[in-house]
């Protein structure tokens, strides 16, 4: 059995393979769909309280459709997110920003908050020009996201909270034990780092951004009662070996309405539900972002407001 600190070693070297340029990563299986080509792209920046944070759009944003915002997961940046952003913005312009610490974004003045990052991602939205957006939130940006919708709700219209939780405790202690060890040195030599290097315009503040997120970690949260107030159609999404128990993922699903017994009594959905839940088998925390196929194939129509398909032959 790994130990904690191992664990999370393991779990830096997992995400670095994840945060590599495509270029670099070994050849996947395609679906069909992967043939179309990946948005045109532009580059822009927000200026948040002195900071500059970088975000990139797939897509044009006055084509009527809904943006989605994609918010990445710590010791990420928004190169990272490009598996799920290719399959988004072929039916979506997509923005994908770098978050506080993050990428190119860089370090700013203070702590990493969930708050600050949602304000962040309000302040992008801005920036861009846009009213109101989905959003896609993974670990440390799927509570971000969580935040965005609870502080700035009008600039939200569907969230995906994405192996995220409402509170700390919801998270297995043996995971906070190996985050709490870990160390800059833990990252050394690493294709993690060295990402982190290549993007970061300051590359010595790394040390700096492990202490953060380490404090970040440790700072317990309960946003059950705010989770509970949202409007919006929300979709959480979970491994069933994350960080988090997958008994969370249901909390938070029936947190927004989910599993209402007077729709499961139907037998079937004549509309769309106001909250979904999905459950990857085999999957853990970082391995849930090697699936970006069965991820867009399945969150893809929650954002488009589907109504689950009715099988043949029962009625």
């Amino acid at each position: 059995m790994l130990k904690p600190i191992d664990l999370w070693f393991a779990l830096a070297l997992g995400a670095a393979a994840v945060a590599a340029p495509p270029a670099a990563q070994a050849a996947e299986p395609q679906a069909p769909a992967a043939a179309a080509p990946l948005a045109a792209k532009r580059s822009a920046v927000a200026q948040v309280a002195g900071l500059k944070v970088r975000y990139d759009v797939h897509g044009d944003l006055k084509s009527g459709k809904t943006p989605l915002l994609v918010l990445h997961g710590a010791y990420m940046s928004a190169d990272a997110m490009a598996p799920m952003v290719q399959r988004f913005s072929r039916t979506r312009p997509v923005i994908v920003l770098d978050q506080r610490g993050h990428g190119r974004t860089g370090d700013g003045t203070g702590p990493i908050t969930y708050e600050r990052l949602a304000d962040d991602a309000a302040a992008v939205l801005d920036a861009a020009g846009v009213r109101q957006a989905d959003v896609f939130g993974y670990s440390m940006g799927g509570a971000a996201a969580i935040q965005l919708a609870v502080r700035h709700p009008g600039k939200v219209g569907k969230l995906v909270a994405v192996s995220a939780s409402t509170r700390l405790d919801a998270m297995y202690p043996e995971v906070l034990a190996g985050i709490a060890q870990i160390t800059p040195e833990v990252f050394a030599n690493t294709p993690m780092r060295r990402e982190y290097d290549r993007l970061a315009p300051r590359p010595q503040d790394f040390p700096k951004l492990v202490e953060k997120l380490k404090v970040l970690d440790a700072t317990p949260f309960d946003w059950g009662p705010a989770m509970r107030a949202l409007t919006h159609k929300t979709m959480i999404v979970m491994g069933d070996y994350d960080v988090v128990a997958p008994e969370h993922a249901v909390e938070m699903f029936r947190m927004r309405g989910g599993g209402a017994p007077a729709l499961a009594a139907q037998g079937f959905l004549t509309a769309p539900p106001p909250a979904r839940l999905l459950v990857l088998p085999g999957a853990s925390h970082i391995g849930i972002m090697a699936e970006p196929d069965i991820l867009a194939a399945l969150v893809t129509p929650f954002l488009e407001d589907a109504t689950p398909k009715m099988p043949e032959g029962f009625f």
